[in-house]
């Protein structure tokens, strides 16, 4: 890995540390109650779009069902997440973030909007577009 000028390291390393510090606080609050990255990211995305089925989450994590599981009984159990039995279709599970799991979502997102805020503090309506796009553009489709 020497040739320098086809990689771009300070990107690379960009990403590395900025992502290693966005997640340590919400790790820390996660530590406290014996959860980790996943439990973070089912409580975000249930508190973001309340009723999404399991298949869903899924697929918006692009998990097995396996790695699921556990995580959401965990949750689940500890009073962080609901679950409900789809209305029509019997088999399906609806998943809402009970008043618990809200405030946890937010408490792990404070942190992280800070941080956000923090580094957009000297940014252009366009400069916040430009890294948007940059990290849309960074993002599989959600054909791949």
């Amino acid at each position: 890995m020497t040739e320098e000028g086809s990689i771009d390291f300070e990107v690379i390393e960009g990403f590395f540390f900025a992502y290693r510090d966005f997640i340590s606080d919400p790790d820390a609050i996660l530590e406290t109650i014996g959860f980790g990255r996943a439990h973070h990211r089912v409580v975000y995305f249930v508190s973001r779009e309340p009723g999404m089925t399991v298949a869903d989450l899924l697929d918006t994590l692009r998990i097995t069902k396996q790695s699921l599981a556990r995580v959401l009984k965990q949750l689940v159990d500890s009073g962080y997440i609901r679950q409900v039995t789809g209305p029509e279709d019997r088999r399906q599970r609806k998943l809402y973030a009970t008043r618990a799991g809200r405030e946890l979502a937010l408490a792990l997102a404070e942190p992280q909007s800070r941080r956000i805020s923090r580094a957009f503090q000297d940014f252009t309506a366009d400069d916040k577009r430009a890294v948007m796009r940059f990290l849309a553009g960074m993002q599989n489709t959600r054909e791949s």
